[in-house]
Parts: structure tokens; C-alpha cells; sequence
């Protein structure tokens, strides 16, 4: 959802990359690809886009990069079974953080850094209770690394060997490589993309700036092929898709948050994140929504949610108590369910951040009739406080 890794340590990196090589040196259903419009408005004024109400979303363009945006990422995560029944979970994300406004005049060179480019990948062998994380950091130079339209070339985005494609039906496909796991999945979306918060903006503190652009793919078919301690297993599950970008979107009073995919199975999907403050109260822009079997979206208000973790896990690494059950109530939409995860220690410890993200179970009712399923939960702010949430103008 909103992920802890644009800080200061980011920023530091990215003026080292700047000084070292500067500018001039050397909701519908998904559609088959069509052709786009521009992501992003020309730099005219010097400054990053913000989010603002009214944005109209269009795809397959939004699922392309929008550098007029300081902050990007793609980011899927998603419970697979082998056929032997052997349960994973993964994630996948590409992050894109902006270091130079981009200028159409400017002369390209292969050195310049327009943005930071890195990702996190994981796999969860839920049945022998293994976690293993991964991440990259790359500046893009010769094609190493980069975002793009998925049109022309339908690469979306790429870390080396970390992939994200868009197909020609609509679909993805993703693949990542790594310490002898790997991931080569081919992704369709069941449901229309459900577009996050109000007006086009999911709003993520009080003020118009600090709010982004976002909208899911809550529930896509997931199939091809996973391999973990260097074996290859055939899998086929259901995955979630995550497309964010924004400029400044919190701020400095928050220390972190809660954030839940569901995937119920009755067909319903419900999304959740809680901002918490450093002052231990929970920020009224904390929000959610619902996604029915038909795809409509229903936004939910702090109000309407119930969220209170009954289990915490102590990272002996990190120091950090992660809340990793959770009692969670809508009762306007009769929703009561339990989300508990099958592997504790699904923590990232990495630099410069370090957090709790890992697949789940869910089990409770909807509607006076039962309900189970399946989703991801991200946890940040609790291995010590989050630096740099908000971005300062330049």
C-alpha cells in the first residue's frame, strides 16, 4: 500500500547518484492494449505533481509510469498451491522514486538518474515454515534497469532479472530470480480494477497534498511456476495488485501503519490501512473498501472499521513487537473475521528499512453466513520510527 521505503537514507543515495553522474553527463474491466495517453503533464513550473480530486483513471495507460509523480510502485503479493498441494505466498514490488524533474529539453544520456529504481521480492514456504526476502537497488544505466509504457515495449518495469509485463489480453507477467528461488507467473485480472478512496484520490492525511493515486486488482488467476531451495514447483492461486503514485502524501506526525488484502471466497475482497501516529492515536484518514463479487467498490471510513490485534511476534533481529492477529469488524457490511498468518517470522530486514509483510488466513462471517480466505498483511513503523514519510518541495 504505502510502503516504508522512501526515507532519508533514499534521498542521500540519491544525491550521491546525482553528484556522481548530473544532468548532462555522457473503474473498468481490463481492456487489450490500446494507445495511450501522456502519464504525466510537462514540467513547466519546476515542482512534482500532487494528487488532486478528479483524476481520470484509463487503462491500459495508469498501469504505466507517471514521472510528473516524486513516488511510484508496483506492487504484487499473492498465495499460491503446487500440485501437491504445497502452499507459498510471494511478493514482487518495483519501486520508483523521482530524484530529477523530468525535462523533455534536457539531453539524454544514459547516465542521467531521473529516479531511483529498486524492488523487494519473497517467498513464503508456508509448510516448512521458511521465509526468505530479497532486494535491489539499481540506477538504470544502459537498460539495466527502468519503467516503461508497456506499449511500445511492454515491459512495465524491470530490475535486471525482476520483470513486470503487460500482455497483450490484458494480463501480466512477472518473473524474478534470486538466491536460488525464482517466480514466472502469468496474472489475470478477474474483476474490474477498483479504483482506492474518493474522487479518484485516497487520501492519506488531512490537506489536499498529502493524498495519492491508487487503485487495485483485487483478485487476479495466478499461474506458472515457483521455485524455492532450487526445486520447481508447478502453482496456480489468486494474487493482488497494487499501483500507487503521488508526491508528499504523509506526514511527519505519523509513525506507521496497518495495512490488509482480503480475499474472502465468497468472491468479496476488502482492503484496509490503518495510519497510526507517533502520539499512539490512529489518524482519521485512515480508510478501506469493499470490493463485491460484481466489482463495485464501496469506500469505508476510519469510522466504520473495527481493527484490534489480539497476538504479537518479537523479532529477536530487529527488537520489533509485530501485531500478527488481528480481529477485524465492519458492521454496517456484517463482516466479522480473524486474520492470523501460518508463518510468524515474515519480517524484512533490510537497509534502510525494516518491516513485517506476509501472507495470511482469514476466517469468520459475512452477512450471518460463514467465510474464509486469504490475503496479505503489511506492518512498518515498529522495528523504530519511520524517517522521511513525507517528501519536502524541492
Amino acid at each position: 500500500m504505502i510502503p516504508a521505503r522512501i526515507n532519508q537514507n533514499l534521498r542521500l543515495c540519491a544525491v550521491a547518484c546525482i553528484i556522481a553522474f548530473p544532468p548532462g553527463a555522457f473503474a473498468q474491466a481490463p481492456t487489450p492494449l490500446a494507445p495511450a495517453t501522456t502519464t504525466s503533464t510537462p514540467q513547466s513550473t519546476g515542482q512534482w505533481l500532487k494528487a488532486r480530486a478528479g483524476w481520470q483513471y484509463e487503462w491500459p495507460r495508469d498501469h504505466a509510469i507517471h514521472d510528473g509523480f516524486k513516488s511510484e510502485w508496483w506492487y504484487f503479493t499473492g498465495n499460491l498451491r503446487s500440485a501437491e498441494g504445497k502452499r507459498f505466498g510471494y511478493q514482487l514490488t518495483f519501486f520508483r522514486h523521482g530524484v530529477r524533474l523530468p525535462d523533455a529539453a534536457q539531453a539524454r544520456s544514459r547516465f542521467v538518474v531521473n529516479d531511483l529504481k529498486f524492488g523487494h521480492f519473497t517467498v513464503t514456504d508456508a509448510d516448512a515454515g521458511e521465509f526468505t526476502f530479497f532486494q535491489r537497488f539499481k540506477r538504470g544505466a544502459f537498460g539495466e534497469a527502468g519503467f516503461g509504457d508497456g506499449l511500445k515495449n511492454p515491459r512495465l518495469a524491470w530490475l535486471g532479472a525482476w520483470d513486470l509485463q503487460l500482455e497483450g489480453d490484458g494480463s501480466f507477467r512477472i518473473q524474478a530470480q534470486e538466491g536460488g528461488h525464482a517466480l514466472n507467473l502469468k496474472l489475470t485480472p478477474q474483476k474490474p480494477w477498483a479504483v482506492q478512496g474518493r474522487n479518484g484520490v485516497s487520501q492519506k492525511a488531512e490537506g489536499h497534498d498529502h493524498a495519492s493515486h491508487y487503485y487495485s486488482g483485487t483478485r487476479l488467476r495466478s499461474q506458472g511456476t515457483l521455485t524455492s531451495a532450487e526445486k520447481i514447483y508447478a502453482v496456480e492461486g489468486e494474487s493482488w495488485f497494487d499501483h500507487e503514485w503521488a508526491t508528499n502524501q504523509l506526514t511527519a506526525e505519523q509513525a506507521g501503519w496497518d495495512w490488509f488484502s482480503l480475499q474472502f471466497d465468497d468472491g468479496t475482497e476488502l482492503m484496509l490501512y490503518r495510519l497510526r501516529r507517533k502520539d499512539g492515536t490512529l489518524d482519521p484518514a485512515s480508510s478501506g473498501s469493499f470490493i463485491a463479487a460484481d466489482g463495485t467498490v464501496q469506500h469505508l471510513e476510519n469510522s466504520e472499521i473495527e481493527a484490534r490485534a489480539s497476538k504479537t511476534w518479537h523479532s529477536r533481529k530487529s527488537g520489533a513487537d509485530y501485531p500478527i492477529r488481528w480481529n477485524v469488524r465492519i458492521p454496517k457490511l456484517e463482516i466479522a473475521v480473524e486474520v492470523s498468518t501460518p508463518v510468524e517470522h515474515q519480517e524484512l530486514v533490510l537497509r534502510p528499512v525494516t518491516y513485517w509483510e506476509g501472507l495470511v488466513d482469514v476466517q469468520g462471517s459475512r452477512a450471518t453466513k460463514a467465510v474464509r480466505g486469504h490475503g496479505y498483511l503489511e506492518l512498518t513503523g515498529y522495528a523504530g520510527p519511520v524517517v522521511g514519510l513525507s517528501t519536502p518541495e524541492p
